[in-house]
């Protein structure tokens, strides 16, 4: 599974709804590795910004249709708008990130894991000098209360170890999941739904 996942984080193999987001995410890797966006393996997240906007204009990725008047929420990193009975659109900043480059291969590792409920990148957004990545995603109606006890069963028989509260940590994957409290793992009909993942990579997923 390791060797399988750091072929999806690399672009060199598929997953769901992967393409645009592994290929943003190879731009600025190669954007990186020709400027001074790193130093110290620190991302300077607003010269990363800079060279994503770049990117976006070249391949017309503004998302320019977003009806605001379908608000329903919002947390600390993210804007929630109904689209239709199905999906919903999440504009997330990135804040929970070091770098829009971890932010993207969040979206990989929650499509693989949780394909049920799987990002689909649309495009980005401008407010306020604030760029957003603009998601879609299956809209999920809880029928019952999520049992965290629940969750913490299935995140160990998936390897994933409780560290504190909400947050879990794959020692073999090397890979780090945050926050699943009860308003981002919803309970339909008897199943959990992943709806909001915050996936870190640490750095024993790299090694062999």
């Amino acid at each position: 599974m390791k060797y399988e996942l750091q072929l999806i984080i690399s672009g060199k193999s598929q997953v769901k709804h992967g393409a645009i987001i592994q290929a943003t995410a190879s731009y600025l890797e190669r954007s990186q590795s020709t400027s001074d966006l790193v130093e110290e393996g620190k991302h300077f997240k607003k010269q990363e910004t800079d060279c994503l906007i770049l990117y976006v204009e070249k391949n017309a990725l503004w998302v320019t249709d977003i009806n605001l008047e379908n608000y329903v929420s919002e947390g600390a990193e993210q804007k929630v708008y109904l689209k239709d009975g199905k999906t919903v659109i999440k504009l997330n900043d990135t804040i929970f990130y070091n770098s829009w480059i971890d932010y993207f291969n969040n979206l990989l590792l929650n499509n693989y894991f949780f394909p049920d409920t799987a990002y689909q990148l649309l495009g980005f957004y401008k407010d306020n000098e604030v760029l957003y990545a603009v998601v879609q995603q299956a809209f999920v109606k809880a029928t019952e209360k999520t049992d965290l006890d629940v969750v913490k069963k299935f995140m160990l028989n998936n390897g994933f170890i409780n560290t504190r509260n909400n947050d879990y940590f794959n020692p073999e994957l090397g890979v780090i999941l945050e926050d699943l409290h009860d308003e981002n793992v919803l309970t339909e009909n008897g199943i959990l739904q992943f709806i909001d993942t915050v996936f870190y990579l640490t750095d024993v997923f790299f090694k062999l």
